[in-house]
């Protein structure tokens, strides 16, 4: 099943904003690397676990990949993973179902862990994966194969045609309350994109994220 055919092949506004990703990851990654090593320091001294957290997430035509961010969580073996099993004998239904998203209140979050997430302190090493190419700083944020089901098809395949961002549109707007409404304004990035759109949504995410951390 092909996208749909109202998503414009903005070749050269993605290679563009490609190269804005590589630039701006990489002096992100330079500028934050006494942050990373001071975080690192912080999780090991808590429970001398691992420093990241990793997970399958749906990339760029619905490809999985290894999405990186610092582990802020007990190392719980028994969490979903939010792969689908096919051999479960399962619905996805009923898999997304056993899939658990994490509340604000979650008695697994570390110390360390009740520090970093207000900030968003523990999405820096997803600019690894905006480096390495399996996601961008601006798009839908990924999400895991079992939330598929959330979606109807074509929205599904649509919302994947560009690589996955650390913000977009749906994470920058407060009136968005509701998977419709994430929905809507992914599909709208996706086909509305641009690079003067690209960095107004930069320039908003981080004056959020600054107003938030200054209260």
């Amino acid at each position: 099943m092909k996208h749909s055919a109202n998503i414009p092949a903005y070749r050269f506004q993605d290679t563009l904003n490609r190269a804005f990703d590589i630039f701006f990851s990489l002096i992100g990654l330079l500028l934050a690397l006494p942050v990373f090593i001071f975080i690192a320091g912080l999780i090991w001294l808590e429970d001398r676990g691992a420093i990241l957290f990793m997970q399958n997430r749906i990339g760029q035509k619905q490809k999985p990949f290894k999405m990186k961010k610092f582990r802020t969580m007990t190392e719980a073996k028994n969490r979903s993973s939010g792969d689908i099993q096919n051999d479960s004998g399962q619905s996805l239904s009923e898999q997304r179902a056993e899939f658990e998203t994490t509340s604000k209140n979650d008695p697994r979050i570390t110390r360390v862990g009740r520090f970093l997430r207000p900030m968003h302190l523990d999405e820096l090493p997803q600019l690894l994966n905006v480096l390495i190419g399996d996601m961008s700083l601006v798009g839908v944020r990924p999400d895991v194969a079992v939330q598929e089901v959330e979606y109807q098809p074509q929205e599904w395949i649509d919302r994947h045609v560009l690589r996955p961002g650390i913000t977009g549109l749906a994470q920058i707007d407060p009136s968005v309350d509701s998977m419709k409404a994430r929905t809507e304004q992914d599909l709208r990035w996706v086909s509305r994109r641009n690079t003067g759109l690209y960095f107004k949504l930069l320039f908003l995410t981080v004056t959020k994220v600054s107003k938030r951390n200054s209260l």
